[in-house]
């Protein structure tokens, strides 16, 4: 990753994003030059200087301590994944060159015998653990039976692990799979990948990933380009399996800490609700495929 590119358009797209209104400063002059806050304007909020803030939004953040980080984290309203997005790419910067040329530190590229023993005690429960790259790299039986459009991806290798976001971006299905939630979806799913990029700049499978999607899908170009990060810890999704239709869960990302970099997904449906019924009718689909596979 371009690390001084990467610092100057985030911060350039969040001050961009930032009205003076917002900002709580009068908008003198009915003609602005640009959509959001002027350099000075941030500078003027951090308290530093307007040149050593232009040095900053140019892609420099070398030697730049952590209160002025504070600062202008704060003067640009960042929330917390923006926030962390900032130091990681601080941190990145001034690391030392043998510290940049070292391996970076990646996550397992499978998981310990006990994490798969987890997942396969969430008896009723879809889970299953990726990466920070969206590799899921093992799941539970109504885990994959959830996923399984993206485990049947035509020519995919069975020693591959699936991807989240290949699937997302250029797997046709996918616009089926996630209906009208594709596109919030798709929004997330480049923010996570952006909030790793700042915390692995170095990843060089990650680097490969952004590649191969910025090459085959505009979509994905476009939202790489908007600088969004996000953390992805709970929520609901709603799915559209070919199985069984509709699903409504909610979602608990867990990290493990054992296993730097990994993040366990288990979804649930409230009791007695429509949810709750299609996943058991997906775990009584999900065994009959599996015994049809065994006597085939």
């Amino acid at each position: 990753m371009d690390l001084t590119a990467e610092v100057r358009e985030f911060l350039a797209t969040r001050r961009a994003r930032l009205t003076p209104d917002k900002a709580g400063l009068p908008a003198y002059g009915g003609n602005r030059r640009v959509p959001g806050l002027r350099r000075e304007e941030v500078a003027m909020l951090a308290g530093v200087s307007v040149d050593y803030y232009t040095r900053m939004e140019r892609g420099n953040l070398g030697g730049v301590s952590e209160p002025v980080l504070e600062s202008v984290a704060d003067a640009l309203q960042l929330d917390e994944a923006e926030r962390a997005h900032l130091f990681h790419l601080a941190r990145a910067a001034n690391a030392s060159g043998p510290a940049r040329r070292r391996a970076p530190r990646t996550s397992p590229a499978t998981v310990r015998p006990v994490v798969q023993q987890v997942l396969d005690a969430m008896v009723g429960l879809p889970a299953f653990v990726r990466n920070g790259r969206l590799d899921v790299l093992a799941s539970n039986a109504l885990g994959r039976a959830l996923y399984s459009p993206l485990f049947g991806t035509p020519g995919r290798a069975s020693a591959e692990p699936v991807n989240l976001a290949r699937f997302l971006f250029l797997d046709p299905r996918a616009g089926e799979y996630w209906g009208e939630n594709w596109a919030r979806t798709s929004h997330d799913v480049v923010a996570v990948l952006r909030a790793e990029a700042g915390r692995n700049p170095f990843d060089t499978g990650l680097t490969a990933l952004v590649g191969e999607l910025s090459t085959r899908s505009e979509d994905f170009r476009r939202l790489w380009a908007s600088h969004d990060v996000k953390y992805h810890r709970t929520g609901t999704k709603v799915l559209f399996h070919p199985a069984v239709g509709r699903l409504e869960l909610s979602f608990e990302a867990l990290e493990l800490a054992a296993d730097p970099g990994l993040q366990l997904n288990v979804y649930t449906a409230p009791p007695g609700s429509p949810a709750e019924d299609s996943l058991k009718l997906l775990a009584t689909w999900a065994a009959t495929e599996t015994h049809q596979e065994e006597n085939a």
